[in-house]
Formats: structure tokens, sequence, C-alpha cells
């Protein structure tokens, strides 16, 4: 009795762990879109004026690890309290250094009505690509 109650507790936590971690990645349960980063790069040649790119890393990553030009820094501990800087009439593109602080960056500008789709892979992938970056 005591095997079968911890196999299946066991099984519940793997399920939660599972579909905390689909969750945290954005593969579940998300509010916006996932862009690869060349769809990303192409949107922005195609579509300047409609889009805008938002970096949500640290001041640090963004001035020493490079960025994406005509990014936007507001990094994401404070994403919430700049939110009536960013324009509600575009496409928000957001990135971070791999993808993760993105995920919760476009959660939050999607519950607030913007239209944002998240760079995956965000500043490592870029530059993997070979991309352009200041």
């Amino acid at each position: 009795m005591k095997k079968r109650l911890l196999d299946s507790l066991s099984l519940v936590l793997l399920v939660v762990v599972i579909l905390f971690f689909l969750y945290h990645k954005g593969y579940i349960f998300t509010n916006f879109e996932t862009l690869h980063v060349n769809q990303a790069y192409e949107l922005l040649q195609q579509h300047p004026d409609e889009v805008f790119l938002l970096d949500v890393r640290s001041q640090n990553e963004y001035l020493n690890d490079g960025r994406i030009a005509k990014s936007k820094l507001i990094p994401l501990g404070v994403l919430e309290q700049n939110i009536a800087t960013l324009p509600k009439d575009k496409t928000i593109l957001v990135y971070c250094r791999s993808g993760n602080r993105s995920v919760s960056a476009s959660r939050i500008l999607a519950d607030h009505g913007f239209k944002v789709y998240n760079i995956d892979g965000g500043m490592r992938e870029w530059k993997a690509r070979g991309l352009p970056a200041l």
C-alpha cells in the first residue's frame, strides 16, 4: 500500500515538474507567440516602423554582451513600472540573453494588452546565427 502511494505521489510530482518547466519555457499556457531569431530579424527588416524591440536583460549585459540595434533596455525587474513608456500601437519583440526572462516579460506585456513576440534563444541565438549586433 505504501509503495503504491509513493509511486502515485512520485508520478504526480513528475507531472507537476514537467508542466512547470513547459510553462516557464513558454511552451504551454502562453498568451504570446514565439519567433525564431531569423523570423524576428526578417520582421525587423520588413516592418521597421511597426516593430518595437525590447531588451529585458540587465544594464551590464546590455552594455557589455552586445545588443540588437534600435533596441530599448528595460530590465525585467522594472518592466511593470515602465509599462506606460511602451508603444501600444506597435508589435513588441522581446529578447534577453537566452530566452528565459523574455518569456516572463512577454507574459507581462501580453497581460497588459500588447501584441508581443518572444525571440526564442535570445541574444545567444542571435549571435550564434551571425545576425548583426552592436
